[in-house]
């Protein structure tokens, strides 16, 4: 087994050289601004226009106007829904409300920084729980690893509106800019889980940047199959997982983050990275493509202070079959950073899908890791070759990002400061 030896660096000057470039960045602190991380205190004004049933034709939402989506609403018949910068939608609890963009339509949901789209929960801020609503689901027309590309959600939706997936690899299901997700998701009549945003066969021309979901009763984000870039994502206390990725999916995720607390994490399952190939392998073709995940610059951490190992399960929970590259990213109060399936085969071939390059590995009490523990030890030879240029530290979450205020707008950009990092090696 490997152990542990301890390095202190004293130079600002080295400290910036190996973390220049780790977690989010940008020339400025992009979370200002159109983010809200305490939700349950804003108190939002009453809906005055109802939003129900089909939606047929194109239609605009506007700023001045106040909605409620009643019920599975779907945008059909190829229409398009766009929404003005400063729409407030909110979903009702008691029909529990659903956003449906079905295949062929679109939503085009432009906020800006300072007057972002925000759907949310309709009941008071003293009593919006997780799950309140149904979400926003998007369905599009791009390929799937399902068998004839086509898929079905079983989200109690009119069998008119449940398929997605086909052979149109370009097309785009809209874009979605300075949007908040809040109190969504939940189960679905016992069925499939409801996620807070759900992207299903969605082409790569569909745009995704500055979304921040929060407060999700299951996934804050959810891909099934298609192809997609998204860039400056947030998901903010989910209870499940914050990205999850099957059915063949081809993703680029760049720039974002996940922040989680374990008060309110599902005891049960839960992780910032999910990726998978299939539920059951007999629902996938297998001559199609596998999922694959390519994410640069992101930021993972718990920013549970009052617990006291400072730890959460897994970051990363990936399965067989399917694909992953991760660079230039920060992992902060795991658990353990990495966690293989049971029945993910460790050989040479199945790990050159697993690529890690220039990590930060913060208080995570495990590195990588396999459920088969006769595993680990092949999984930490293989992974701790300097190649990889994974660098652990022990630091509190106060001296690694520039601000962990939560009640405002945080900052959690790496802070130019001296740490003391660890390195796995031979000795």
């Amino acid at each position: 087994m490997k152990k542990i030896i301890l390095y202190i660096i004293l130079s600002n000057t080295l400290l910036l050289n190996a973390q220049t470039g780790k977690g989010i960045s940008g020339e400025k602190n992009w979370l200002e601004s159109w983010t809200n991380f305490k939700p349950k205190l804003t108190d939002y004004n009453e809906a005055n226009e109802i939003l129900t049933g089909v939606i047929d034709k194109n239609t605009i939402l506007y700023k001045k106007n106040i909605y409620l989506i009643i019920g599975k609403v779907y945008v059909a018949n190829n229409a398009v829904l766009t929404i003005e910068p400063g729409t407030l939608i909110r979903g009702d609890y008691d029909s529990r409300g659903m956003l449906v963009i079905t295949k062929g339509s679109k939503i085009i949901a432009n906020g800006e920084e300072t007057n972002p789209i925000v759907f949310t929960s309709n009941k008071s801020a003293s009593e919006r729980k997780p799950g309140d609503w149904g979400g926003v689901v998007i369905m599009g027309e791009s390929n799937t690893n399902r068998f004839g590309n086509i898929g079905y959600l079983n989200l109690d939706l009119d069998s008119k509106f449940n398929t997605y997936g086909g052979d149109y690899l370009n097309n785009t299901s809209g874009s979605l800019k300075y949007v908040r997700i809040e109190f969504a998701g939940g189960k679905e009549r016992g069925l499939y889980d409801a996620c807070s945003l759900l992207l299903a066969g969605v082409g790569i021309a569909t745009k995704l940047d500055f979304i921040q979901v929060s407060f999700s009763k299951v996934d804050s984000f959810k891909f099934l199959g298609g192809q997609l870039n998204g860039s400056n994502l947030v998901s903010f206390r989910a209870n499940k997982i914050d990205f999850d990725f099957t059915e063949g999916i081809q993703a680029k995720i760049n720039n974002s983050v996940a922040i989680r607390n374990s008060y309110y994490s599902d005891p049960g399952k839960f992780r910032v990275f999910e990726i998978d190939s299939y539920d059951l392998i007999s629902n996938a073709d297998l001559t199609k493509k596998m999922t694959k995940v390519v994410a640069n610059n992101i930021t993972m951490i718990n920013e549970d202070v009052q617990n006291t190992d400072g730890l959460l399960r897994e970051a990363i929970f990936i399965k067989e079959n399917a694909y992953l590259e991760m660079s230039n990213s920060v992992v902060s109060g795991f658990n353990k950073f990495v966690l293989f399936d049971a029945n993910l085969n460790v050989n040479s071939e199945n790990l050159e899908k697993v690529k890690f390059q220039n990590m930060l590995l913060n208080n995570c009490k495990s590195y990588v890791s396999s459920e088969v523990v006769e595993n680990n030890e092949q999984l930490e030879s293989w992974y701790n070759n300097e190649k990889f240029n994974i660098t652990c530290s022990k630091v509190v979450n106060g001296l690694l990002f520039a601000d962990l205020d939560f009640k405002s707008s945080p900052d959690l950009q790496l802070k130019n400061n001296n740490l003391l990092t660890t390195r796995l090696a031979n000795n």
